[in-house]
């Protein structure tokens, strides 16, 4: 009798296998959702390079902010490339994200476009002006009114998400616009002006990818290999610039020279300005703060923000 026992050792350990390799397959995939930011394109690049092929990761990329807070929300995606701002507004309504990455912070990629009649902040009163009202749009509003000495009563505000904005210009659906980069350049290009842009509101706008906390333990291979797609990526950029940008031109509807401009609108942090960045008295932190104030003060929050939880750098890469 003892010698059947290490076959039934052998049938045992073979099932055993089978379910565990069973249960990996059917492992939901890592869902992250973009959009066509600049700052969130090397992630893009690194889905088109193949850098993200074979791995338990989907990149679903939306045409505006508000598809991707939507998305969230509805649990199609588990994570997505968002502005500080709307992290905390997600957080909010019971959605647990914790930022695990920084993009990038904005340095003029996200701008105020107006008719070239006017030059002054002061004469957007009583003009229309078009933003993205759920996302990042709203706190810059915020911001350029009260450079301007204005109220939101003094504007007229028109709902317009960040793919809709370059036909509302063609069709004069608003007097200026608050918009980010590829639009704003475009707009440009069509006419519009540049009358202030986040150069003049520095550390206001931080791009960031979050994620649920609730689950991204699960994915801690996945979210590494893809906070490492993106560094290696960015270190494409920064060695072989114009090659990079003529990669990602399409991606974002721009030529290999607006690319490279666009870029010069944000500031790039590395890997190493990353584990700085998510410390627990670091950059990531310390925005959160500020930001919070504003959105509570311009009742776009409903409390003070939690930031219990809020940061991670557990899912960078130990290496570059």
């Amino acid at each position: 009798m003892r010698k059947k026992f290490p076959l039934l050792i052998l049938i045992v350990t073979l099932l055993t296998s089978c379910i565990l390799i069973s249960c990996d397959r059917t492992q939901p995939q890592l869902t992250i959702a973009t959009s066509k930011w600049p700052g969130y394109a090397f992630i893009s690049l690194a889905k088109q390079e193949g850098w993200l092929a074979d791995k338990n990761i989907k990149i679903v990329e939306k045409n505006s902010a508000t598809e991707i807070l939507e998305a969230l929300k509805s649990g199609q995606v588990m994570g997505s490339a968002l502005t500080m701002d709307e992290v905390l507004r997600v957080r909010e309504q019971g959605i647990p994200l914790q930022v695990v990455m920084v993009f990038n912070k904005s340095a003029g990629g996200d701008a105020l476009i107006v008719k070239k009649s006017v030059k002054h902040l002061s004469e957007l009163k009583g003009m229309r002006i078009g933003l993205e009202l759920s996302a990042v749009g709203a706190l810059m509003l915020y911001k350029i009114l009260d450079k301007a000495n204005l109220n939101e009563i003094d504007v007229e505000l028109v709902d317009t998400t960040i793919d809709q904005q370059l036909d509302g210009w063609k069709k004069d659906k608003f007097d200026a616009v608050i918009t980010y980069e590829p639009v704003a350049s475009q707009i440009e290009q069509m006419g519009g002006y540049r009358l202030l842009d986040t150069r003049a509101m520095p550390g206001l706008i931080l791009d960031v990818l979050a994620v649920r906390a609730d689950i991204a333990s699960n994915y801690t291979d996945e979210l590494r290999h893809l906070t490492q797609s993106h560094f290696r990526a960015l270190k494409r950029m920064q060695t072989h610039p114009q090659d990079t940008a003529y990669r990602l031109a399409e991606h974002l509807g721009l030529n290999g020279n607006e690319v490279q401009a666009a870029f010069r609108g944000m500031v790039l942090p590395d890997l190493a300005t990353n584990r700085r960045y998510l410390s627990n008295k670091g950059n990531v932190l310390t925005t959160a703060h500020d930001i919070s104030a504003i959105l509570l003060k311009n009742n776009l929050l409903s409390k003070k923000a939690d930031l219990t939880n809020f940061v991670s750098a557990h899912y960078l890469p130990v290496e570059p």
